[in-house]
């Protein structure tokens, strides 16, 4: 009931507007408005003409100055667009303003990311988290959305079931909406606490079995659910779209040198990124606060790269994880067609560490699962053990959690090369033989 207008259904052509306040930030506002386009473009809406102002002086009613609307609007008329899409935050005020003007559909970057957000969702939790924000996106603009009654009443009249009892003694319909949408908010919360919960009980189980975990972040559409695709065999769902992921999707694989990881794919980030949003996605993005790495992927090939990843470091400060030890991956390397300059400019700019990977030819990923397995060396033991043929328990253990590198047999024993993790040591201690060593903590770690 509270939900923004379906946008989708009723809009079929756009005209875009992008202000900037200073002159210095005309190449950036030019490529936030690009990218508008293209968030504008998932929800099926065609660009029918785009603008890219300078405003010297913020206008109270409008944003930019009068005459300058008037301008744009009608700019868009002529388009034939029936919805002006701001790539800045509109306050509600200036969204009525621009729509009492022209009699045309404003809407700004947040909703627009909204639509895509609730387009996108596809379990419970998703729908909670993109429903919050976008009823805390709508509270102020309730006297926009709604002129007339547009909910069932139990009756009229006096009584207890008559519109005084209902509603409130000279209350006005905005202020019972208000209300409503406010008691609703914290009905999501309180849902979205328990969802927290039940992630806080798997985590601790996770912890308790000592199994490493790892987070997947990035900008939208830089090859997050491609790269755990590929690492763990899995089938998640890898589009060329925004935001194609909203729930995180974890995955268990096993390392070359025994060890298992988790590892999670998340929400992808966007500049501008309402901070609703990162609110109402912290059930979410907690999966990358807790994680013991993280694995930032970029998409190489474009030319808005450092942006890109200069967001991504933005939002994880805001959540507490940008001190995490971090793989920095730059995918498609494929598309940079042997650009030696612009190789080298990613190097300079993210230190030789980078990996640089292609995950549509796999180009690059055995180096990333040798980043990966390095940063773990110090969970893991190597060690040669003799076991007792009546200890089979442990030599199931070793199958199942550890890795076995080779056996043999003398006598009643059974001797094993193994790679054991370090909370399963001390079932061993009692049987390792002379030559096993542990694997010493890597600098920096």
């Amino acid at each position: 009931m509270f939900d923004t207008r379906e946008k989708p259904k009723m809009v079929e052509s756009a005209f875009l507007i992008g202000a900037y306040f200073d002159r210095a930030d005309e190449a950036e506002a030019s490529s936030l408005l690009e990218e508008l386009a293209e968030l504008v473009g998932t929800l099926g809406i065609a660009i029918a003409g785009q603008a890219c102002v300078f405003v010297r002086d913020r206008n109270k009613r409008y944003l930019t100055g009068s005459g300058k609307a008037h301008e744009l609007i009608e700019e868009a008329r002529q388009c034939g667009a029936d919805c002006i899409v701001f790539d800045n935050e509109l306050a509600p005020a200036q969204q009525r303003a621009w729509e009492e003007e022209g009699d045309i559909t404003v809407i700004d970057r947040e909703e627009v990311i909204l639509d895509i957000f609730r387009m996108r969702a596809q379990t419970r939790e998703a729908r909670l988290q993109v429903e919050l924000a976008r009823m805390q996106y709508s509270l102020p603009r309730l006297a926009r959305m709604w002129s007339h009654l547009d909910r069932q009443r139990g009756g009229s009249g006096g009584g207890k079931g008559g519109g005084a009892a209902s509603r409130g003694e000279g209350e006005q319909q905005i202020e019972v909406d208000r209300r409503l949408a406010r008691s609703r908010i914290e009905r999501i919360k309180e849902e979205l606490d328990d969802v927290r919960r039940v992630r806080q009980t798997q985590r601790k189980q996770r912890t308790d079995e000592g199994i490493c975990q790892a987070s997947i972040v990035g900008y939208t559409n830089a090859g997050k659910s491609s790269l755990l695709n590929l690492l763990a065999g899995a089938d998640v769902l890898a589009e060329d779209k925004l935001f194609a992921t909203l729930d995180p999707t974890t995955r268990r694989i096993e390392l070359p040198d025994g060890q298992t990881l988790l590892l999670t794919d998340t929400v992808g980030f966007v500049r501008n990124l309402p901070h609703r949003l990162v609110e109402a996605f912290k059930a979410t993005l907690e999966e990358a606060v807790l994680a013991d790495f993280l694995i930032h992927v970029l998409d190489a090939s474009a030319p808005e790269v450092f942006a890109f990843h200069e967001t991504t470091l933005s939002v994880l400060r805001e959540l507490g994880a940008a001190d995490k030890p971090t793989i920095t991956v730059l995918n498609k390397s494929d598309l940079l067609d042997g650009d030696e300059a612009r190789l080298h400019e990613l190097k300079r700019h993210f230190d030789r560490d980078a990996v640089l990977v292609s995950v549509r030819t796999g180009e690059g990923i055995p180096a990333l699962i040798n980043r990966v397995t390095d940063l773990m060396i110090d969970r893991v033991a190597r060690l040669e053990l003799r076991l007792p043929q009546s200890r089979q328990d442990l030599v199931a253990l070793l199958h199942r959690e550890g890795k076995v590198l080779s056996t043999d047999y003398d006598g009643n024993d059974i001797l094993m090369s193994t790679i054991v993790p370090h909370p399963l040591r001390h079932h061993f201690e009692a049987y390792i033989a002379q030559g096993s060593k542990t694997p010493h903590k890597p600098t920096g770690n």
